[in-house]
């Protein structure tokens, strides 16, 4: 039962070769054993999952799409039945009264949530270390960095502690943990998945996306999360695919996919480099082009990011004020006093960091200088990639320059944009990217990554599975 992916579980269940309870049960042993190094879960709802298997198997209705079938979720979707704290000190306590879009679509097939994955606090980082829950490890080398922020929901996925998973998106956060961690990470075109539920942390780019072992798992789970929700006014109504059925490899075929010279042109390690390469031959073989072209440079991405997302953290994190739900300060003689108490308690270091930086770019006399400007120029790299990809189906780029980093790498303020360079651009256009994994090196994963046209996802996924079938999943064995 090791490694199967959600399609392949299912079809096991439709053929009654084994139950969703035997397959919960597989999932909450291998937790046990395992999480408590790992700590990929924040919670793991036990009792509620296997009452739910044996319903499922009880039940002669086995039609929905994700009946019997265990997952989990990042701990910032709001959940009814289990807390909800975006690894925050701040949200002790807090038990959502609604359920999320996008778990309540999850829960409407029969899917089983195991639990909720740790990540870096209300997603604020690229490591999964800032959360107040502790550190999630990277299942491939413990002393590693998962990534993050959905590092949680990566490392459980890689080290088979689920059957798949959400994240969320921003800049990175998905296909950053899934590259380092081996597995496939899909982030949909903004709008594409409603956020309602999503705790926020930069409103303009969050994206919620599946998590996954198999390029057909990722359509899979889109097909089920993606659609209008009137609750999300961000949320397109454009139609959704049956993201499964439509994959076609000679779809393939006479694609033109274009190459960013300035990608390859910053530190890309070797291995990361000639695995990269390597995934480039499999997609001549099967009849794409690949040209260089000349995209805008990365360090433009980066400040922008930078800017833009701390100014919408600042204003997101305003909310959590200890008044209505969550912690409530020690000091509390003054509301000023019960303010800064229960903000200086509840909220890390880095949270903290990012909403003085962010209060800064937004204040008066800066505002026109750094957050106008910063959107100035986030409207720029919108066109110029617009531009390429009016001439060509898809961007292709290593996923990330590195192999995973150490602890000691994290340390740095703007760890996370540095990591997610490769990421950042394509994020802020609100287009969509697919990670795949292209190989080993030094013994850890390395991924390729497609960037499509607004609402192809059909296209990358295509593409993702010739890489995945030419290369191979990549599977850890624990």
């Amino acid at each position: 039962m090791e490694n199967l992916s959600i399609t392949e579980l299912r079809q096991k269940l439709l053929n009654k070769e084994i139950s969703s309870k035997e397959i919960v049960q597989h999932y909450l042993d291998r937790i046990s054993k395992y999480d408590k190094e790992l700590n990929t879960y924040i919670t793991v709802d036990a009792e509620n999952a296997l009452k739910k298997a044996e319903e499922f198997d009880n039940s002669t209705d086995k039609e929905k799409k994700l009946g019997g079938i265990p997952v989990a979720v990042k701990d910032i979707f709001s959940t009814k039945q289990m807390p909800t704290t975006a690894a925050s000190r701040i949200l002790d306590g807090y038990t959502s009264v609604y359920e999320s879009t996008v778990t309540k679509r999850l829960l409407d097939e029969e899917a089983i949530i195991l639990g909720k994955t740790n990540l870096d606090q209300f997603c604020h980082g690229s490591s999964t270390v800032t959360s107040c829950f502790g550190p999630t490890r990277n299942p491939w080398n413990k002393e590693m960095l998962p990534g993050g922020s959905s590092g949680g929901s990566a490392s459980a996925t890689a080290a088979d502690l689920c059957a798949g998973s959400l994240g969320t998106e921003t800049a990175g956060s998905i296909r950053l943990p899934s590259s380092w961690c081996g597995i496939v990470g899909l982030k949909p075109t903004y709008g594409r998945v409603p956020r309602y539920g999503v705790l926020a942390m930069g409103s303009s780019l969050d994206c919620p996306g599946p998590i996954v072992k198999t390029v057909k798992d990722a359509a899979y789970l889109l097909g089920i999360i993606a659609g209008h929700d009137t609750n999300d006014f961000t949320s397109s109504k454009s139609p959704v695919q049956n993201y499964l059925d439509n994959m076609d490899l000679a779809a393939i075929k006479g694609m033109k996919l274009a190459l960013p010279k300035e990608y390859l042109e910053l530190e890309i390690e070797e291995g990361v480099r000639k695995n990269f390469e390597k995934t480039l031959e499999i997609l001549k073989s099967l009849g794409a082009t690949i040209e260089e072209v000349s995209i805008m440079d990365p360090k433009f991405a980066m400040a922008v990011y930078t800017i833009t997302c701390r100014s919408e953290v600042s204003s997101n994190l305003a909310r959590y004020d200890g008044t209505r739900y969550g912690l409530e300060g020690s000091r509390n003689s003054n509301i000023k006093e019960f303010y800064e108490s229960t903000r200086g308690e509840g909220l890390g270091a880095e949270a903290k960091r990012r909403i003085m930086t962010g209060t800064f770019s937004l204040s008066a006399g800066y505002a026109d200088e750094y957050f106008r400007k910063s959107e100035q120029v986030r409207q720029l790299i919108k066109e110029d990639f617009d531009k390429i990809l009016s001439k060509y189906d898809a961007i292709v780029a290593p996923s990330t320059p590195s192999i995973a980093l150490k602890d000691k790498d994290a340390d740095n303020p703007l760890f996370g944009e540095i990591a997610d360079v490769l990421a950042e651009g394509s994020s802020e256009a609100g287009l969509p990217g697919l990670t795949v994994p292209s190989g080993l090196s030094e013994g850890m994963p390395t991924g390729v990554q497609f960037i499509g046209k607004h609402f192809d996802e059909q296209t990358l996924l295509n593409l993702g599975q010739g890489v995945e079938d030419g290369i191979g999943r990549i599977i850890l064995n624990l």
